[in-house]
Protein backbone atom coordinates (compact mmCIF):
# COMPACT_ATOMS: atom_id res chain seq x y z
CA UNK A 1 0.00 0.00 0.00
CA UNK A 2 1.19 3.44 -0.54
CA UNK A 3 -0.39 7.24 -0.90
CA UNK A 4 0.13 6.94 -4.65
CA UNK A 5 2.76 5.35 -6.78
CA UNK A 6 5.68 5.44 -4.58
CA UNK A 7 5.30 2.05 -3.17
CA UNK A 8 5.96 0.99 -7.34
CA UNK A 9 9.77 1.29 -6.60
CA UNK A 10 8.84 -1.59 -3.70
CA UNK A 11 6.52 -3.39 -5.65
CA UNK A 12 9.27 -3.81 -8.95
CA UNK A 13 12.29 -5.06 -6.41
CA UNK A 14 9.81 -7.32 -4.69
CA UNK A 15 8.34 -8.78 -8.09
CA UNK A 16 12.20 -9.33 -8.98
CA UNK A 17 12.44 -11.66 -5.75
CA UNK A 18 9.27 -12.86 -5.49
CA UNK A 19 8.19 -13.54 -9.33
CA UNK A 20 5.85 -16.45 -8.78
CA UNK A 21 4.01 -14.40 -5.73
CA UNK A 22 0.26 -13.02 -6.39
CA UNK A 23 0.76 -8.78 -5.85
CA UNK A 24 -1.73 -6.18 -4.89
CA UNK A 25 -1.17 -2.90 -5.24
CA UNK A 26 -3.30 -0.12 -3.51
CA UNK A 27 -2.30 3.72 -3.99
CA UNK A 28 -4.64 5.95 -2.12
CA UNK A 29 -4.09 8.56 -4.92
CA UNK A 30 -7.28 10.14 -3.41
CA UNK A 31 -5.07 11.69 -0.41
CA UNK A 32 -2.00 12.10 -1.49
CA UNK A 33 0.49 13.20 -0.41
CA UNK A 34 0.42 11.53 3.03
CA UNK A 35 3.43 13.73 3.96
CA UNK A 36 1.30 16.90 5.44
CA UNK A 37 -1.14 15.23 6.87
CA UNK A 38 -2.15 13.84 10.70
CA UNK A 39 -1.00 10.75 12.40
CA UNK A 40 -4.67 10.12 13.34
CA UNK A 41 -5.70 10.64 9.44
CA UNK A 42 -3.02 8.08 8.13
CA UNK A 43 -4.34 5.46 10.79
CA UNK A 44 -7.66 5.42 10.02
CA UNK A 45 -6.42 5.42 5.92
CA UNK A 46 -4.03 2.91 6.56
CA UNK A 47 -6.62 0.55 8.24
CA UNK A 48 -9.26 0.97 5.82
CA UNK A 49 -6.70 0.09 3.34
CA UNK A 50 -5.19 -2.87 5.06
CA UNK A 51 -9.15 -4.52 5.52
CA UNK A 52 -9.26 -3.90 1.61
CA UNK A 53 -6.24 -6.37 1.08
CA UNK A 54 -7.41 -8.53 3.66
CA UNK A 55 -10.36 -9.17 1.56
CA UNK A 56 -8.03 -9.82 -1.43
CA UNK A 57 -6.59 -12.68 0.80
CA UNK A 58 -3.49 -10.83 1.31
CA UNK A 59 -0.92 -13.13 3.46
CA UNK A 60 1.10 -10.02 4.20
CA UNK A 61 1.33 -6.02 4.06
CA UNK A 62 4.00 -3.96 2.91
CA UNK A 63 3.57 -0.70 3.80
CA UNK A 64 5.71 0.71 0.95
CA UNK A 65 5.15 4.36 2.15
CA UNK A 66 7.44 5.71 4.59
CA UNK A 67 4.87 8.61 6.31
CA UNK A 68 2.77 5.33 6.60
CA UNK A 69 4.85 3.49 7.68
CA UNK A 70 6.45 6.30 10.56
CA UNK A 71 2.89 7.11 11.38
CA UNK A 72 1.44 3.84 11.54
CA UNK A 73 3.36 1.11 11.74
CA UNK A 74 2.98 0.29 15.51
CA UNK A 75 -0.70 1.01 14.81
CA UNK A 76 -1.57 -1.78 12.43
CA UNK A 77 0.71 -3.89 14.18
CA UNK A 78 -1.79 -3.62 17.36
CA UNK A 79 -4.71 -3.65 15.54
CA UNK A 80 -4.06 -6.68 13.33
CA UNK A 81 -1.61 -8.79 15.54
CA UNK A 82 -2.49 -11.70 13.13
CA UNK A 83 -0.93 -10.14 10.06
CA UNK A 84 2.62 -9.64 9.67
CA UNK A 85 3.50 -6.17 7.71
CA UNK A 86 6.76 -4.87 6.56
CA UNK A 87 7.63 -1.64 6.57
CA UNK A 88 9.50 1.25 5.48
CA UNK A 89 11.75 3.34 7.31
CA UNK A 90 15.17 5.61 6.08
CA UNK A 91 17.98 4.12 5.95
CA UNK A 92 19.92 5.56 8.80
CA UNK A 93 21.82 2.65 10.11
CA UNK A 94 23.61 1.98 6.65
CA UNK A 95 24.21 5.86 6.02
CA UNK A 96 26.25 6.34 8.77
CA UNK A 97 28.00 3.29 8.41
CA UNK A 98 28.96 4.16 4.86
CA UNK A 99 29.82 7.90 5.25
CA UNK A 100 33.08 7.90 5.87
CA UNK A 101 32.73 12.16 6.25
CA UNK A 102 30.36 11.40 9.09
CA UNK A 103 27.88 13.72 7.04
CA UNK A 104 24.81 12.40 6.15
CA UNK A 105 21.46 13.91 4.13
CA UNK A 106 18.44 12.38 4.27
CA UNK A 107 15.32 13.12 1.83
CA UNK A 108 11.92 12.38 3.44
CA UNK A 109 8.83 13.62 3.79
CA UNK A 110 7.92 16.09 6.44
CA UNK A 111 5.49 13.29 8.13
CA UNK A 112 8.42 11.04 8.21
CA UNK A 113 10.69 13.58 10.34
CA UNK A 114 8.15 14.66 12.70
CA UNK A 115 7.15 10.88 13.56
CA UNK A 116 8.67 9.49 16.77
CA UNK A 117 9.35 6.49 14.70
CA UNK A 118 12.21 8.16 13.12
CA UNK A 119 13.37 10.28 16.50
CA UNK A 120 13.98 6.67 17.64
CA UNK A 121 15.86 5.81 14.65
CA UNK A 122 18.08 8.96 14.88
CA UNK A 123 18.62 8.31 18.09
CA UNK A 124 19.44 4.93 17.74
CA UNK A 125 21.94 5.12 14.66
CA UNK A 126 22.52 8.89 14.19
CA UNK A 127 24.45 9.44 16.97
CA UNK A 128 27.99 9.87 15.43
CA UNK A 129 27.21 11.46 12.59
CA UNK A 130 25.85 14.57 11.43
CA UNK A 131 22.19 14.32 9.39
CA UNK A 132 21.13 16.80 7.08
CA UNK A 133 17.41 17.24 6.34
CA UNK A 134 15.55 18.31 3.77
CA UNK A 135 11.38 17.37 2.83
CA UNK A 136 11.90 18.03 -0.66
CA UNK A 137 8.31 19.79 -1.00
CA UNK A 138 6.40 19.44 -3.68
CA UNK A 139 8.48 16.41 -4.80
CA UNK A 140 6.09 13.60 -4.71
CA UNK A 141 3.30 15.63 -6.35
CA UNK A 142 5.80 15.94 -9.29
CA UNK A 143 6.28 12.46 -9.13
CA UNK A 144 2.43 11.71 -8.69
CA UNK A 145 2.40 13.59 -12.19
CA UNK A 146 5.04 11.47 -13.94
CA UNK A 147 7.39 14.52 -14.16
CA UNK A 148 10.21 13.06 -13.00
CA UNK A 149 12.80 15.46 -15.22
CA UNK A 150 11.22 17.88 -15.50
CA UNK A 151 12.44 21.70 -14.86
CA UNK A 152 10.21 22.49 -11.32
CA UNK A 153 11.26 18.80 -10.22
CA UNK A 154 14.88 19.62 -11.12
CA UNK A 155 14.54 23.07 -8.53
CA UNK A 156 13.01 21.01 -5.91
CA UNK A 157 16.33 19.03 -5.94
CA UNK A 158 18.38 21.28 -6.34
CA UNK A 159 17.14 23.09 -3.38
CA UNK A 160 17.41 20.30 -1.04
CA UNK A 161 20.54 18.97 -2.30
CA UNK A 162 22.90 21.98 -2.83
CA UNK A 163 23.19 22.90 0.91
CA UNK A 164 23.88 19.54 1.99
CA UNK A 165 26.84 19.20 -0.54
CA UNK A 166 28.42 22.58 0.38
CA UNK A 167 27.97 20.79 3.75
CA UNK A 168 30.23 17.87 2.92
CA UNK A 169 27.76 14.82 2.68
CA UNK A 170 29.20 12.09 1.02
CA UNK A 171 25.79 9.76 1.43
CA UNK A 172 22.14 11.13 0.81
CA UNK A 173 19.29 8.49 2.00
CA UNK A 174 16.07 8.30 0.19
CA UNK A 175 13.50 8.25 2.63
CA UNK A 176 10.34 8.61 0.87
CA UNK A 177 9.22 5.92 -1.67
CA UNK A 178 8.41 8.14 -4.55
CA UNK A 179 12.16 9.55 -4.67
CA UNK A 180 13.85 6.41 -6.42
CA UNK A 181 11.75 7.20 -9.56
CA UNK A 182 13.99 10.69 -10.11
CA UNK A 183 17.40 8.65 -8.68
CA UNK A 184 19.50 9.69 -12.40
CA UNK A 185 18.32 12.92 -11.64
CA UNK A 186 19.56 13.08 -8.10
CA UNK A 187 22.69 11.36 -9.27
CA UNK A 188 23.07 13.71 -11.69
CA UNK A 189 22.85 16.78 -9.40
CA UNK A 190 25.11 15.25 -6.95
CA UNK A 191 28.00 14.57 -8.77
CA UNK A 192 30.45 11.37 -9.13
CA UNK A 193 31.38 10.31 -5.42
CA UNK A 194 28.30 10.37 -3.36
CA UNK A 195 26.45 7.36 -2.14
CA UNK A 196 22.60 6.88 -2.35
CA UNK A 197 21.24 4.45 -0.62
CA UNK A 198 17.36 3.41 -1.84
CA UNK A 199 16.34 1.00 0.83
CA UNK A 200 13.29 -1.06 -1.31
CA UNK A 201 15.93 -3.81 -2.24
CA UNK A 202 16.30 -4.12 1.70
CA UNK A 203 12.27 -4.64 2.08
CA UNK A 204 12.04 -6.55 -1.07
CA UNK A 205 14.22 -9.31 1.10
CA UNK A 206 12.66 -8.93 4.30
CA UNK A 207 9.17 -9.18 2.57
CA UNK A 208 10.91 -12.70 1.04
CA UNK A 209 12.22 -13.56 5.01
CA UNK A 210 8.66 -12.99 6.41
CA UNK A 211 6.97 -15.63 3.79
CA UNK A 212 9.62 -18.10 4.66
CA UNK A 213 9.31 -17.78 8.34
CA UNK A 214 5.59 -18.34 7.91
CA UNK A 215 6.11 -21.41 4.96
CA UNK A 216 4.00 -18.71 3.08
CA UNK A 217 5.89 -18.91 -0.11
CA UNK A 218 4.10 -19.37 -3.16
CA UNK A 219 4.20 -22.70 -4.49
CA UNK A 220 3.67 -21.67 -8.16
CA UNK A 221 6.42 -22.06 -10.49
CA UNK A 222 4.55 -19.51 -12.69
CA UNK A 223 4.67 -15.93 -12.90
CA UNK A 224 3.01 -14.51 -10.35
CA UNK A 225 -0.18 -12.04 -11.04
CA UNK A 226 -0.36 -8.43 -10.21
CA UNK A 227 -3.59 -6.24 -9.50
CA UNK A 228 -3.79 -2.50 -9.29
CA UNK A 229 -6.31 -0.56 -7.18
CA UNK A 230 -6.77 3.12 -6.99
CA UNK A 231 -8.94 5.80 -5.15
CA UNK A 232 -7.93 8.25 -7.75
CA UNK A 233 -7.61 8.56 -11.71
CA UNK A 234 -7.35 4.73 -12.96
CA UNK A 235 -6.79 6.42 -16.15
CA UNK A 236 -4.09 8.56 -14.78
CA UNK A 237 -2.00 5.87 -13.08
CA UNK A 238 -2.64 3.46 -15.66
CA UNK A 239 -0.15 6.21 -17.93
CA UNK A 240 2.29 6.44 -14.81
CA UNK A 241 2.79 2.76 -14.17
CA UNK A 242 3.32 2.43 -18.19
CA UNK A 243 5.77 5.21 -17.44
CA UNK A 244 7.31 3.67 -14.18
CA UNK A 245 7.42 0.65 -14.97
CA UNK A 246 7.67 0.29 -18.50
CA UNK A 247 4.50 -1.85 -18.95
CA UNK A 248 1.11 -1.69 -19.30
CA UNK A 249 -1.54 -2.70 -16.44
CA UNK A 250 -5.29 -2.64 -15.80
CA UNK A 251 -6.35 0.05 -13.23
CA UNK A 252 -9.47 -1.48 -11.16
CA UNK A 253 -11.50 2.20 -9.35
CA UNK A 254 -12.12 1.86 -5.66
CA UNK A 255 -13.93 4.40 -3.37
CA UNK A 256 -13.50 6.08 -0.11
CA UNK A 257 -16.82 5.14 1.59
CA UNK A 258 -16.92 6.68 5.05
CA UNK A 259 -14.07 4.75 6.60
CA UNK A 260 -13.79 1.50 4.46
CA UNK A 261 -13.14 0.93 0.53
CA UNK A 262 -15.88 -0.41 -1.67
CA UNK A 263 -15.24 -1.24 -5.38
CA UNK A 264 -17.93 0.02 -8.15
CA UNK A 265 -21.21 -2.32 -8.88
Amino acid sequence: MDSGVGGLSVLRHIRNFLPTEDLVYFADQEHVPYGPRPAEEIHQFSKGITLFLLEQKAKAIVVACNTASASSLSYLRNTFPQVPFVGMEPAVKPGAEQSTKGKIGILATAGTFGSRRYARLMARYAQGVVVYEDPCLGLVEQIEAGELASLETRQILRRALEPMLAAGVDTIILGCTHYPFVLPLIQQLAGPGIKIIDPAPAVARQVKRVLLERSALALSTGPGSLHVYTTGDPVGLEQTVRQLLATGLPIIQALWHDDTIELPG
